[in-house]
């Protein structure tokens, strides 16, 4: 009989991602697949609870992946949110690229919308969790509720922005993805504009001043 494998987390997704693009299904059994590849079945648990739970965390390593990339640069570390984000988009996105047969299959083989799919769970959580860290600056509602609603409200519009982007990444039939890169560029763009605390800020003083005038005139 031959010598059980020595398994690593990275093997059994590595083996996992190689079954599903082969078979265009998840593996039947988790004895099944380990035996397939060699390994005792307990070793599978030792990493991972069940096969849904190995899916969400191959999205997270695609954004692990991606911070470990920007952190090395010295020029993310002193952009502003804005860039920050872009730079995150472009390298989150270049990763997708790479492993683009494995995001079509989980993403487009299931009946449901991205928003529901369980698969991103974990990405949803990292994302959301970082995009709290960019420090994008809002308005000061001096209020600490209205804060914390303000900032939720961020965080899951972001999220949905993601969602919107990979959608349009996976319709995108443009040589090397371009126009998913335009796509990126344009909407983070549009994004930051319309939170843009400067405008809202002149646009409230200039409520505060009328208001005033008209208390000294009344």
């Amino acid at each position: 009989m031959a010598k059980k494998k020595t398994i690593q987390q990275s093997d059994l997704i590595d083996f996992y991602m190689d079954y599903a693009l082969t078979h265009n299904h998840k593996p039947k059994s988790v004895y099944s697949f380990a035996k397939e590849n060699n390994f005792e079945e307990q070793k599978f648990y030792e990493f991972f609870g069940n096969f849904e739970a190995l899916e969400q965390s191959i999205f997270k390593i695609f954004f692990d992946h991606t911070l470990i990339a920007l952190e090395k640069s010295d020029d993310y570390q002193a952009f502003d949110a804005r860039n920050k984000l872009l730079s995150f988009y472009y390298t989150f996105f270049e990763i997708l690229n790479a492993n683009r047969s494995y995001v079509t299959y989980a993403l487009d083989s299931r009946d449901k919308t991205m928003a529901s799919l369980k698969v991103l769970k974990q990405l949803r959580a990292s994302f959301t969790a970082y995009i709290g860290h960019l420090d994008i600056k809002t308005i000061d509602l001096k209020q600490e509720q209205l804060e914390k609603f303000q900032n939720k409200t961020l965080q899951e519009s972001a999220w949905v922005q993601l969602l919107v982007t990979l959608k349009f990444w996976l319709d995108d039939t443009s040589a090397s993805f371009e126009k998913t890169d335009i796509f990126i560029e344009k909407s983070l763009k549009t994004s930051f504009d319309l939170i843009d605390t400067a405008p809202l800020k002149s646009l409230i003083d200039f409520g505060k001043f009328l208001y005033k005038e008209k208390m000294q005139t009344n």
